[in-house]
């Protein structure tokens, strides 16, 4: 594993009056970073009265290893998470978007939590059924996605294409076109074929999946092939795309996971919750 120099980046946003016990740990997906959690989510969940933190893995967003990228690992990221989470003085629960939905799996091998979320994510079993329908179905985003990973730059169609089924402006897609950058292709390659999660090591707290109906990334058909293999249903939104925390719909997302915590025996505390924040 790679030695990491300096702190990684978090977003925190804390509750007004912290009426939740566990708080609530982002991890994005490939080519964002922690700032995609807090356009809409860490506002929300924390308006709800969690303590809600995203961080940025290595060599993303203000996170130190830009320049090392293409050496850093899947076990990087892994160990990028537990380190935060030993942060925390009650285990928070795990939440992963695509990419960082493989991450938490990692994770799970590792080390018993609350409660995990999948978002969109990266199924067990990898990345090469999405490489392989992705470059039958739209081959032009999976070169323009390609063009991302090797430090180059991507149009906004092929922007909202992979991240969006709803309305959203030019100017705020300009906006994130700004801050995508390149992922690591050796974590690319572990995820499709080198370091896949083992869900029988896997440590099984309640688990939620869900996916979006319009995800050319990580299909329905995928989300189903995690909810398979972890044993547990799916949920999908209709006329979502993959960037569920970014939609214009982003609210059914955030309430149906809000809904669910409480019914977790661990996690019911408090009373109904509600995301009203108004971002």
């Amino acid at each position: 594993m790679m030695k990491r120099t300096g702190a990684l980046e978090l977003i925190t946003r804390r509750p007004a009056v912290a009426a939740r016990s566990v708080p609530l740990l982002f991890v994005h997906g490939a080519y964002t970073a922690a700032w995609c959690w807090d356009e809409h989510f860490l506002p929300c969940f924390a308006e709800a009265g969690y303590e809600a933190v995203a961080l940025s893995l290595s060599g993303h967003g203000g996170s130190p290893g830009r320049e090392y990228l293409d050496l850093i690992s899947l076990d990087d990221y892994v160990r990028d998470v537990l380190e935060v989470m030993d942060d925390f003085e009650t285990p928070p629960v795990l939440i992963g978007h695509s990419m960082g939905g493989m991450v938490v799996q990692k994770c799970l091998e590792l080390r018993q939590v609350p409660a995990a979320v999948l978002m969109a994510s990266v199924p067990p079993q990898g990345l090469w059924a999405s490489a392989v329908g992705l470059a039958m179905r739209k081959p032009d985003l999976m070169s323009e996605l390609n063009t991302l990973l090797a430090g180059g730059s991507t149009s906004l169609e092929a922007l909202r294409d992979a991240l969006f089924a709803q309305p959203v402006s030019m100017e705020r897609l300009q906006q994130m076109a700004n801050r995508v950058q390149p992922e690591s292709a050796r974590v690319i390659w572990d995820m499709t074929l080198f370091n896949l999660p083992q869900p029988a090591r896997m440590h099984r707290p309640p688990l939620l999946v869900l996916g979006a109906e319009c995800d050319p990334i990580i299909p329905p058909a995928l989300t189903e092939m995690t909810s398979r293999a972890l044993g547990v249903p799916a949920h999908l939104f209709p006329g979502m795309g993959h960037g569920m925390m970014l939609e214009a719909d982003w609210r059914s997302v955030a309430q149906h996971v809000l809904d669910w915590l409480p019914k977790v025996a661990s996690l019911s505390s408090g009373q109904g919750q509600d995301c009203t924040a108004s971002n």
